[in-house]
């Protein structure tokens, strides 16, 4: 099961960020942390692959009864275990799930969300996640349900976001050749990110 998708920018602001499982604001904000701490630090030789830092694990007790309940829930195989992660260009996407997931199947569930975020885009960049993060979530949606994947065809998750019209225009004219839409599009003036809104 995944337990968590995030997506962070290289200075370490989250772009998504979507827990599966229900945990206090204060713990998903400290896992956070931790979490674009550990990647950000790595080399870029190193594996995409993980533990997940100490924090979601039970605080210890002294109480002997509740120690051997501890023990049993840190082998649960439900319990989140793993991160898996891929960095592209500025953003890093990030996967935490079980230990029953396999990490060679998320890094493939990466790559389609990231091809599927182009194809929507026509060359994805962070200030499209930013100003549409609607797509961002639809898009998700699309291929995960409740932790659980539902889809990974490229096309048939790129024609459901499309028919639920969750992707925005492009800027046009003027703007266009401003690079990326430029300020016009931010301030919402004519055409652009903003049509239709």
């Amino acid at each position: 099961m995944i337990n968590a998708v995030l997506v962070f920018n290289n200075t370490g602001q989250p772009r998504l960020t979507k827990f599966y499982t229900q945990l206090d604001t204060g713990v998903q904000q400290r896992l956070i942390s931790e979490i674009f701490t550990l990647v950000s630090h790595r080399p870029s030789t190193s594996c995409n692959f993980l533990p997940l830092p100490p924090l979601l694990a039970p605080p210890p007790s002294t109480n002997p009864s509740t120690t051997s309940s501890t023990s049993s829930t840190q082998l649960d195989p439900d319990a989140p275990s793993l991160i898996t992660y891929r960095h592209y260009a500025t953003l890093y996407f990030i996967l935490i799930s079980t230990s029953t997931e396999s990490p060679l199947a998320l890094l493939d569930l990466i790559q389609v969300y990231v091809e599927a975020l182009d194809r929507l885009f026509e060359n994805v960049c962070e200030l499209d996640l930013i100003f549409n993060f609607e797509t961002l979530h639809a898009t998700l949606a699309e291929m995960v349900v409740g932790g659980v994947v539902v889809e990974t065809g490229l096309e048939k998750i790129v024609e459901g976001v499309r028919k639920q019209g969750a992707v925005a225009k492009r800027p046009t004219g003027r703007e266009a050749s401003n690079g990326r839409g430029g300020l016009a599009g931010v301030a919402g003036v004519g055409r652009g990110i903003w049509a239709g809104r």
